[in-house]
C-alpha cells in the first residue's frame, strides 16, 4: 500500500519561501549590519515599527530571542514578572526568562477567558510586595494571540485594560506578539491597535507570514539602542542580514492573506466536530481538540498522513499558507476513513 504524502498541520513554522520570496532574497541590497546597518534590514525594521506603532524595531533571529532581549532589559535579577498561564515565555523558551533574564515568573489564571487574566489580578500583584523582603513585581508580559489557549485573541479594549492596570501599578509591559498579525486580521484592526500601552513588543515573521527565519522586537529608540547590544551579546548580530530581511518585507505584504488560514481552521474545526471530535472553535489559525488518548491519536493521525502536535493535554492543528482548502478537505477525508 502506497503511503500517503503527509499534510503537515504541526505548526505555521513549517512554511517554505515561495518563488517571489526567494527572488527577493537573492536580489536584496546588503551591507554589514553589525558595522554599518544593512540597508534592507533597516527598511524592514522601519516598516515593522510603523505597523506596530513604535518608535523603532530590531530584527532578531527568533521570537524567543526577541522576548529574552525585552525581559532582560526590563527586569533586574530576582524581579517577579506576570504572564498568563501557559504563555510561551513560561512554557516554551527553556526557562530563559529565569535563567538568563533573571526574572521570577508568576503565572496568572485565565479568569477573564481562555488565555486572559482579569485586570484586577494584575492590579493586585502590582500593589503587593511593599516589604523589603517581598518579591518586587516590575513587569507584565502579555501574549496575543495566546498559543497555549488555542490562538485566542485579546481584543483591544481588554488589552488596554490590562496595560492600564500594569501602568497604574508601576509595571512595564511587554507583548509577545508572535502571532499579532493573526490577531489583527481576526479582529479587523491595525496591529498598532493591539500594542497600546506597551513598552515593547515582539512579532514573528516566520510563522503565518512565511519568512524562513526572523522576528522583530520593537519599542522606544532608547530600548532599541540597548537591544542591539543585547542581541550582539546573545550571538544574534548578523552581517549581510538583508538576505533574510528581504524575506521579512515580502512577509509583511501578506498580512491580509492570514484570513484564508483562519477560514481553513474554522472549516477544519467544523469538519472534526461533524466527525464526533470535541473541538474548541478557533479564533485564528489554531485548532485544539480534546481526545481520550493524545499519544494514540497522534500515532493514528500519522498513519493516515496527518501531522499534528500535543498541546496542553490536547491535540493542536495549525493551518498555514502551504495548506489550502483542498488539503483541509483531504485531512477530514483521511481522518474520517481512519475512524471507520
Amino acid at each position: 500500500m502506497t503511503k500517503l504524502a503527509p499534510i503537515d498541520l504541526r505548526s505555521d513554522t513549517v512554511t517554505r519561501p515561495d518563488e517571489r520570496m526567494a527572488t527577493a532574497m537573492a536580489a536584496a541590497e546588503v551591507g554589514d549590519d553589525v558595522l554599518d546597518r544593512d540597508p534592507t534590514m533597516r527598511e524592514l525594521e522601519t516598516r515593522a515599527a510603523r505597523l506596530l506603532g513604535t518608535a523603532d524595531a530590531l530584527w532578531v533571529p527568533s521570537g524567543t530571542m526577541g522576548n529574552l532581549i525585552a525581559l532582560a532589559l526590563h527586569l533586574q535579577r530576582g524581579d517577579r514578572f506576570l504572564a498568563p498561564r501557559g504563555s510561551h515565555v513560561l512554557t516554551h523558551e527553556l526557562g530563559s526568562a529565569a535563567w538568563l533574564a533573571g526574572g521570577m515568573p508568576e503565572p496568572l489564571s485565565w479568569d477573564a477567558g481562555p488565555g486572559r487574566p482579569p485586570a484586577d489580578t494584575v492590579r493586585n500583584y502590582a500593589g503587593a510586595g511593599s516589604r523589603f523582603d517581598a518579591l518586587r513585581t516590575t513587569l507584565l508580559c502579555l501574549e496575543n494571540t495566546h498559543n497555549g489557549a488555542g490562538g485566542v485573541v485579546v481584543p483591544p479594549h481588554e488589552h488596554a485594560q490590562l496595560a492600564a492596570a500594569a501602568r497604574d501599578g508601576g509595571l512595564r509591559v511587554h507583548l509577545d506578539g508572535a502571532r499579532i498579525w493573526n490577531a489583527a486580521v481576526a479582529l479587523g484592526v491595525p496591529p498598532a491597535a493591539l500594542t497600546v500601552g506597551v513598552d515593547t513588543v515582539q512579532a514573528c515573521l516566520s510563522k503565518g507570514l512565511g519568512a524562513p527565519v526572523g522576528s522583530v522586537v520593537a519599542g522606544s529608540d532608547e530600548f532599541i539602542t540597548e537591544a542591539r547590544r543585547m542581541r550582539k551579546m546573545l550571538g544574534g548580530g548578523v552581517r549581510q542580514g538583508g538576505v533574510l530581511a528581504a524575506a521579512g518585507l515580502v512577509a509583511l505584504d501578506r498580512i491580509d492573506a492570514l484570513a484564508a488560514d483562519h477560514g481553513n481552521a474554522t472549516r477544519l474545526a467544523e469538519g472534526l466536530t461533524e466527525l464526533g471530535w470535541d473541538v474548541t472553535p478557533p479564533h485564528t489559525n489554531i485548532v485544539l481538540a480534546s481526545v481520550p488518548d493524545v499519544r494514540l491519536t497522534l500515532a493514528r493521525l500519522e498513519d493516515a498522513g496527518v501531522l499534528a502536535v500535543p498541546m496542553e493535554g490536547q491535540l493542536r492543528f495549525v493551518t498555514h499558507r502551504n495548506v489550502g482548502k483542498a488539503d483541509i478537505e483531504e485531512v477530514l477525508r483521511r481522518i474520517g476513513s481512519n475512524q471507520q
